[in-house]
């Protein structure tokens, strides 16, 4: 899988935390429901590597995908559970290497243009800005548009409903990251009807921009 292919299945996607590996199905069948096939679970928490391989095995119609890879280890054992990419929040050959070595599709982090350089370098040109809103966002995507013209962008962190259309709007932004489809008071409560509704939601996005 090209890592842009994560890009074309909607212009959200889900950033989870998971804190009970049991949340893991309903969540993801939830999202489902709601049209988000691309799922992004992070490495965050203990539960992180369970809730992938259970949805990875009982939910094949998902895309799903690890995040918060921060090593070669992490890679690797996301890998085994099933993850079909992943995601770090910064960029380092030593994650690159290791994802193509196991041809898993990487999302890499950067939030300078010497992160970006190193990333093109190393073959990778769609890159996740992170943390977007604290490290310039929308102005500091318009600055790098010219410079770095071939590279795409999924922005992530500090991102809401609100404004994502305005990152989305951008033409170098193929999509954008965000938890706010899985709030934390949802998931505890079992309200999968309103996180279906969130999902929902964002699959539209992108006409609002």
């Amino acid at each position: 899988m090209n890592p842009l292919d994560i890009a074309s299945h909607g212009p959200v996607i889900p950033v989870i935390v998971i804190d009970r590996v049991e949340d893991a199905l309903p969540l993801a069948e939830a999202l489902l429901a709601g049209g988000v096939k691309v799922l992004e679970v992070t490495l965050r928490t203990a539960a992180g590597l369970p809730a992938i391989e259970a949805i990875a095995r009982h939910l094949p119609e998902a895309v799903v995908g690890v995040g918060t890879v921060l090593n070669a280890d992490d890679a690797r054992r996301a890998s085994e559970a099933g993850a079909r990419f992943a995601v770090s929040p910064g960029y380092t050959s030593e994650v690159g290497n290791a994802c193509k070595a196991l041809r898993l599709p990487l999302l890499p982090g950067v939030a300078t243009s010497s992160e970006i350089m190193a990333a093109l370098a190393d073959g990778f040109s769609f890159l996740k800005l992170f943390p977007a809103e604290a490290v310039g966002g929308i102005p500091l995507l318009k600055a790098w548009a010219s410079p770095f013209g071939p590279v795409g962008f999924c922005p992530t962190g500090g991102i809401t409903s609100a404004t994502a259309p305005n990152y989305l709007a951008l033409p170098n932004v193929r999509c954008v990251g965000g938890s706010w489809l899985t709030p934390t008071d949802a998931v505890r409560a079992g309200d999968w009807a309103r996180i279906t509704q969130l999902a929902r939601d964002a699959q539209g996005l992108r006409a609002a921009s």
